[in-house]
């Protein structure tokens, strides 16, 4: 079961902020509150909004609600003071993705940090994962994640063994079994460097087969000096790594 490292609410504003201003100092948290901010200005305007639902169609095939377009502006204000935008992962990409891993995901335990409401989820359960976890910071997120995994239904579904939890992802404890990590850019710097700290610890405490997929190369830099990891294959949107 995720456990969260601090006795903090993950959702609590005050403690994000604090968090924040502790890892950026005072001006480092009012630039990046200032940069996130005005881009929640543009996506109000008519065109931004118009194109939000440009990533729809998957909800329409499925009866679920995964799309970016559908998150309220409250959640939007609440992901810019924790410091991530959910933001759903394209269907043909990630299938793209997924077959880039040398190996059969059967055994595999797919693991989405930051998995909002769980569309990756969803699409992972059409390969033969031993089971699939969500790991979502913000309570509405992953409520609605917890709903479309109820509604859910493919003719291409393999796993039927899906869980969506909300945490903070730098107390999530991994388990000790073959696991395939799918990152899509969902934090800041700084929690992503926790995040791999914890990856670390728990491979070396258990060796097992262990890849991580880091979509959208942001922080690139950060997966590319861990010595530990070795990256088996990168495209302009993607890198795949293997521990050891």
């Amino acid at each position: 079961m995720p456990q969260r490292k601090s006795p903090a609410r993950a959702d609590s504003i005050i403690a994000w902020i604090a968090d924040t201003v502790h890892h950026r100092g005072l001006f480092g948290a009012i630039r990046s509150y200032a940069a996130g901010a005005a881009n929640l200005l543009r996506d109000l305007t008519p065109q931004r909004r118009r194109s939000r639902y440009g990533d729809i169609d998957y909800d329409f095939d499925h009866g679920v609600d995964t799309s970016w377009a559908t998150v309220s502006l409250r959640t939007r204000m609440r992901e810019l003071l924790a410091g991530a935008q959910y933001q759903a992962s394209d269907p043909e990409l990630f299938h793209e993705i997924l077959q880039a891993l040398p190996v059969s995901p059967d055994g595999f335990t797919f693991i989405d940090l930051g998995s909002g409401k769980g569309r990756t989820l969803l699409m992972a359960s059409d390969y033969a994962f031993r089971r699939i976890i969500g790991i979502e910071l913000l309570d509405e997120l992953n409520q609605v994640a917890q709903r479309n995994i109820q509604q859910y239904g493919s003719a291409r579904q393999r796993c039927f063994n899906i869980e969506s939890f909300m945490a903070d992802a730098r107390g999530f404890e991994f388990p000790r079994e073959p696991l395939v990590l799918y990152l899509f850019n969902p934090f800041p710097k700084y929690v992503l460097c926790s995040v791999l700290r914890n990856l670390q610890l728990s491979f070396e405490s258990s060796s097992r087969d262990l890849y991580v997929i880091y979509h959208k190369l942001i922080y690139e830099d950060v997966l590319r000096s861990q010595p530990w990891l070795t990256e088996l294959r990168r495209t302009h949107q993607f890198a795949v790594y293997k521990a050891g």
